[in-house]
C-alpha cells in the first residue's frame, strides 16, 4: 500500500495496526512452568501516574492470568465507547515474565489508532464499555492477545503474560458528519459503490494547477486539526486522469498518522492543518509537494504526476 508518506520519514514506533497485531512468526516459550501456572494477574501489579501520561507500573510478581482480567483505573468523564468502536489510544505494555516494559506510545508521543474489528479481545475489552478519558488496566496472557505465535517483534513469547495499561483519548467516527457543500469546480467527481468511494473521475474537472488545492464536500463539526496531532482518516489517491487509484483505505480500515511533522506529504502537511474533524476533502497537491522528482515508482506515480485524493478526517488526538 502506498500511502501519501514522506520519502524522507518513513520509519515511526511501531503502530498497533502492525507491531501489536503481529503473530505470523513464532517464538520459544519465554514463561516456564511456575510462572505460566501462577494465576497471578492485576493483583501483581501497582499503577501509578495520571490518565494522559505515561504510568508507573511496579510489578509484584511474575502476570500470567489464567483469563483475561480488567479493571477501571481512573474513570473519564467523556463519552461511552461500544463494541466496534474505533477510538484513539496511548498504549503501555508490560511482559509478565521479564516483569519488564515491552512497548508504550508514549516513547514516541504519538497516540494510536485502535481499530475494533483487528484488536484480539483484551484491547477489546480496554474499549468496550469504557468512557474517553479513561484509564484501564488488561491482563491476558500472550495467547489470547496475540494468538499461538505470540509477538516476537514485542519479545513476547508464547505463554507469556501481559499488562495491558490502555488511556481512552477519543473516539474515532466511521464517516464524515457535517455541512455538505458544493466543491470547487476544478474538483474530479466521486466515483462511489454503493456507500464507498472506488476513484474520482476527471471528465468534469480542470487541468492540474501548479498550486496546492483544497475544496469542501462535508464540513465537519468537530475540532480544528492542529499541527502534531494524530489523525485517523480514510482516503482515495489517485493520478490525474487515471482510470484508477494508487492507493485506498474505503474498503478496509481507517488508517492514522502525525501530521504536520513531515511523516506524511507536505501537500498533505499544508492542507489537512486547519480542517475540521468530521470533514471531507478533495486535494489536488502538485508534484514538489507530493514525491518530488522521484515520484513513487512502487505505486506508479511519476515525479510530474499531480496527485488528486478525497480524505476524511475522521477524528485527531
Amino acid at each position: 500500500m502506498s500511502r501519501p508518506r514522506s520519502t524522507a520519514r518513513r520509519t515511526r514506533l511501531a503502530a498497533v495496526s502492525g507491531v501489536l497485531l503481529l503473530s505470523s512468526v513464532g517464538l520459544a516459550a519465554c514463561g516456564e512452568d511456575d510462572a505460566a501456572s501462577s494465576g497471578a494477574g492485576l493483583d501483581a501489579i501497582t499503577v501509578e501516574g495520571d490518565a494522559g501520561k505515561e504510568p508507573k507500573v511496579t510489578f509484584d510478581e511474575q502476570v500470567a492470568p489464567v483469563e483475561i482480567e480488567s479493571e477501571v483505573l481512573i474513570e473519564g468523564d467523556g463519552e461511552e465507547l461500544a463494541a466496534g468502536d474505533n477510538a484513539f489510544a496511548h498504549i503501555w505494555m508490560g511482559n509478565g515474565f521479564t516483569e519488564e516494559k515491552a512497548f508504550s506510545t508514549y516513547d514516541a508521543k504519538s497516540p494510536e489508532l485502535l481499530t475494533y474489528a483487528d484488536l484480539g479481545a483484551p484491547f477489546q475489552e480496554a474499549i468496550e464499555g469504557h468512557t474517553v478519558g479513561s484509564r484501564v488496566a488488561v491482563a491476558a496472557s500472550a495467547e489470547d492477545t496475540y494468538g499461538e505465535a505470540g509477538n516476537p517483534q514485542l519479545g513476547i513469547g508464547n505463554q507469556d503474560g501481559l499488562v495491558i495499561i490502555v488511556d481512552l483519548l477519543g473516539k474515532v467516527a466511521t464517516e464524515p458528519s457535517g455541512e455538505e457543500r458544493e466543491p470547487a469546480k476544478w474538483a474530479p467527481t466521486l466515483v462511489e459503490e454503493g456507500d464507498t468511494i472506488t476513484g474520482l473521475d476527471f471528465t468534469d474537472a480542470n487541468k492540474p494547477s501548479k498550486n496546492l488545492l483544497d475544496t469542501t464536500l462535508i464540513k465537519g463539526e468537530g475540532p480544528v486539526v492542529e499541527k502534531g496531532q494524530t489523525i485517523a482518516v480514510d482516503y482515495l489517491g489517485q493520478v490525474y486522469d487515471a482510470k484508477k487509484p494508487f492507493d485506498e483505505s474505503y474498503s478496509k480500515e481507517p488508517t492514522s498518522f502525525p501530521i504536520g511533522t513531515g511523516a506524511v506529504v507536505a501537500g498533505w502537511d499544508q492542507a489537512l492543518v486547519g480542517q475540521t474533524v468530521g470533514s471531507r476533502v478533495i486535494l489536488s497537491i502538485p508534484p514538489e509537494l507530493g514525491y518530488g522528482e522521484a515520484g513513487n515508482e512502487q505505486a506508479g506515480i511519476k515525479g510530474t504526476d499531480t496527485l488528486f485524493f478525497v480524505v476524511d478526517i475522521l477524528g485527531a488526538a
